[in-house]
């Protein structure tokens, strides 16, 4: 199991986030974040969203340190890139 994060360079509600991805499955992805207690509600389309006070926690998880471009390659790489304003399956 390898899930992948993103540097916290993301602004948003007054903190920078990182993006939490795999390249597998959301069932992997949903698993590890449920390990780190990190709710659903971070879930967007493909991705966690995790705030930079988490970033830390999630790679002494195991999650690997990659670029935000290496992400969103990863994703379209596995078929798991969902994009805004389309449709989505409730699971996977």
């Amino acid at each position: 199991m390898t899930l992948y994060i993103d540097p916290p360079t993301w602004p948003g509600h007054g903190r920078l986030w990182s993006h939490l991805v795999s390249d597998v499955s959301y069932d992997e992805l949903h698993a590890f974040a449920a390990s780190l207690e990190i709710p659903r509600r971070a879930f967007e389309r493909d991705h966690y969203d995790v705030p930079s006070h988490r970033y830390a926690d999630a790679v002494r998880a195991g999650a690997v340190e990659v670029g935000s471009r290496e992400v969103v390659r990863l994703l379209y790489g596995a078929g798991l890139r969902r994009r805004k304003g389309r449709a989505q399956p409730r699971s996977s």
